[in-house]
Formats: C-alpha cells, sequence, structure tokens
C-alpha cells in the first residue's frame, strides 16, 4: 500500500494542480475522469508496440541504438498515442471552448500514462525508485502534456495555424521527451550532467507555455455571447 500511495502521490499533486489552476471554467470530472482513465489505458497498446520497435534493432547496445530507444521506441509510441486519444476525445467536444482546456486534458491523458507506468516501476524495484520517479519522470510527463496542450490549443483557436500546429503538438512532446530518455539511456557520464539543467529548463519552459494561455475569464453579455478577458 506504501508504495502505491508512493507512486500515485506525485500524479494526484499534479494533477490537483492543474485543476485548481483553471479557475473560471473548470471542465467537468467526468470527462477529465475519462481522459486520466484513457491515458492509463494506453500503456497496453504501447508496451506492445515499443516491444515490436525494440525486437526490430539488432546488435550490441551504442550510442545509436539509445537515440533509436529514447526517440522512436518510447518518444514517438508514447506520444503519439497521447496525441490520437487527446484528438479524438476533445477536438470536437462542446466541452473544449478555450485554449487552457487544452493543457488541462492533454496533462490529465499524459499523467495517466504516467500513474500506470509509475506504479509498474515502483512495485517492481522499490520505495527508492519512486521517490527518484516522482522528482523526475511524473513531472517530466506533465511537462510533454503541457506542451502538447499548448501547441493542440493554438491549432484549434488561432485561425489559419491548424496544420503547424497540429504537429508541432505532436513532435515538440516527441523531441522533449526523447532527449529526456536519451540522457538517461545514453550512460554518458558528460550527458547526464545535463539531466538537472534539462528538468530545470523544461520546467520553466512549460511554465511560460501555460502562462501564455491562462485560463479565460468569461463575462456573459446581454447578448449571450462571450468575452475573455
Amino acid at each position: 500500500m506504501h508504495l502505491l500511495v508512493l507512486a500515485l502521490a506525485p500524479v494526484l499533486i499534479i494533477l490537483i494542480y492543474i485543476y485548481v489552476r483553471d479557475k473560471y471554467d473548470k471542465e467537468p470530472l467526468p470527462l477529465l475522469l475519462k481522459s486520466l482513465v484513457l491515458g492509463g489505458l494506453i500503456s497496453i497498446p504501447v508496451v506492445f508496440v515499443e516491444g515490436a520497435l525494440t525486437a526490430l534493432w539488432q546488435g550490441e547496445f551504442t550510442i545509436t541504438h539509445a537515440g533509436y530507444t529514447a526517440f522512436v521506441v518510447a518518444g514517438l509510441t508514447e506520444e503519439l498515442f497521447k496525441f490520437i486519444i487527446l484528438y479524438w476525445l476533445i477536438w470536437k467536444h462542446k466541452e473544449y471552448d478555450e485554449k487552457y482546456d487544452g493543457i488541462v486534458y492533454a496533462v490529465f491523458i499524459s499523467l495517466g500514462f504516467a500513474a500506470v507506468e509509475n506504479v509498474l516501476y515502483v512495485l517492481e524495484y522499490g520505495a527508492e525508485t519512486g521517490y527518484l520517479r516522482a522528482f523526475t519522470a511524473v513531472p517530466a510527463h506533465a511537462f510533454f502534456g503541457v506542451v502538447m496542450g499548448f501547441y493542440f490549443a493554438l491549432a484549434k483557436f488561432v485561425p489559419g495555424k491548424n496544420p503547424v500546429n497540429l504537429v508541432k503538438a505532436l513532435l515538440i512532446p516527441i523531441l522533449l521527451h526523447g532527449v529526456y530518455d536519451f540522457i538517461l539511456m545514453s550512460q554518458h557520464e558528460a550527458l547526464m550532467l545535463l539531466f538537472v539543467p534539462y528538468m530545470i529548463w523544461m520546467f520553466f519552459f512549460a511554465k511560460k507555455k501555460m502562462k501564455d494561455i491562462k485560463p479565460a475569464k468569461k463575462f456573459i453579455l446581454p447578448s449571450d455571447t462571450f468575452v475573455d478577458d
């Protein structure tokens, strides 16, 4: 039980923060729960796809192999499945009516996946892994979700840039995810020195994205239209 709480606590803390920050037009809890559950369920196909992609690589471990595993096996597979669920679930949903919603739903999906992944890792490797991942892997998945949601929102609400921002919503999280995993998988001392600075940079990068499309304050006018302030 202790390990389960340890695995899920950081996920819950970040989810509460994202939810509370949506001050003026909160998303319905059933839809958020659906996002979270679907994010967790994609771990099933992800395991099979990652296994198949891993099997394609033959030979000894090299820096190239680390790059392939980080960017293709992990980054591409995981972020692609998150993106598919995000698009399928909310792109045309009536509740997707402001930019910040993109971040909310993307983070919930991303952390649904992170929750399942974290539980499996912590149950297998113990409390020490849980404490480490609470400050690394779990926040990293949240950062990936914020960036995906940011560009996903621009694709929905910025006229004329739909295709470009949809591509960014998928591609940039893949790159961020790939770099994160590559630093760890490379086992290269010089690269490992970059890990903490990279986490700090991602934190501020994601924070800026959240600030750029902060939750909208809506005023109902006599005409029943909405104006964002």
